[in-house]
């Protein structure tokens, strides 16, 4: 889900958005789950392909830019943290709206209840999206690999701080 800077915003704005995002929540016949991931950004990797940009430079003028724009970053930031933060909206499906599994324990789930289920959640994708477009945001489902590496950095997030991702089989991500 993207961002806007609310404070911003207008009063009249603000108000609107308020009010959106009130009718939103109210019209949802579903539970929903905000998520708020805040990751320290590593530059590092940024600031190593300034300074190999800065290497290869064969003009002059660009390398002295090059290594000034460098040393402005490496100044504006001054040993503090940049936190980056992303926003995610979990959409759940349950088996109990489908009226053919309420209330049993053992559940045959063939091909044809997959397709229900899956047109369920995407429906109600498309009416949270709408929900939300109506705020001002945008949102977008994620696919295999981004929540493959969603569900790693919330279980390993020391690593996915310094950039590091499992190698992800090709097979997975179909």
């Amino acid at each position: 889900v993207s961002s806007l800077n609310f404070a911003l915003k207008s009063d009249d704005e603000q108000k609107a958005i308020i009010y959106q995002f009130q009718n939103f929540l109210n019209s949802l016949d579903f539970s929903i789950e905000i998520v708020l991931q805040s990751r320290i950004l590593n530059i590092t990797g940024y600031i190593d392909k300034l300074k190999e940009i800065e290497r290869i430079q064969d003009n002059e003028l660009m390398k002295i830019q090059t290594a000034e724009y460098r040393k402005f970053i490496t100044e504006l930031i001054g040993g503090r943290q940049i936190l980056s933060k992303t926003f995610f909206l979990t959409v759940p499906f349950t088996l109990v709206e489908m009226p053919k599994f309420a209330g049993k324990k053992e559940i045959d789930f063939n091909d044809s209840h997959f397709q229900r289920a899956k047109s369920q959640l995407w429906q109600r994708m498309e009416f949270v999206a709408v929900g939300l477009r109506r705020c001002g945001l945008q949102c977008s489902p994620l696919n295999t690999l981004e929540l493959i590496e969603l569900f790693w950095s919330l279980h390993h997030p020391e690593e996915s701080e310094v950039g590091y991702y499992p190698d992800i089989p090709p097979e997975i991500i179909k």
